[in-house]
């Protein structure tokens, strides 16, 4: 399923005159074009859908919203760990050079976990 997830804009900078953010979805840390909603800042909550912030959100949505994705498995299905879970299925080791970033995906091991972290584990508020 693709959704749109909210994420806490963290960084914020003009690129090839486009805006861009450092975006964090409880863990994991994309670049997210502005370009919709200029007047986002650091600290927003911003509804991201295929790299495009669409709007704001208050804190207290994002994090009820992240919550309930989590309970239904959705953030894992978008962010988790597919080739260490696919290799672990498959029952083969993780194929080389596909390891998480931990600067990126702190939440991950090189061993994928049967539960993934919660909302509060990955220090999101």
């Amino acid at each position: 399923m693709c959704l749109a997830v909210p994420g806490k804009v963290m960084e914020i900078e003009d690129r090839d005159d486009t805006r861009m953010a450092r975006v964090d979805f409880g863990g994991v840390v994309k670049d997210v074009c502005l370009e919709y909603t200029p007047d986002m800042a650091v600290g927003d909550y911003a509804v991201v859908h295929v790299g495009f912030a669409l709007q704001r959100l208050d804190e207290q949505s994002a994090l009820d919203t992240l919550r309930e994705f989590e309970r239904m498995g959705e953030l894992e299905a978008e962010f988790g760990d597919h080739w260490g879970r696919a290799a672990t299925e498959a029952g083969l080791p993780r194929p080389e050079g596909t390891e998480p970033t931990p600067e990126l995906t702190p939440h991950l091991t090189t061993e994928p976990t049967t539960q993934p972290p919660t909302i509060e584990e990955r220090n999101l508020s």
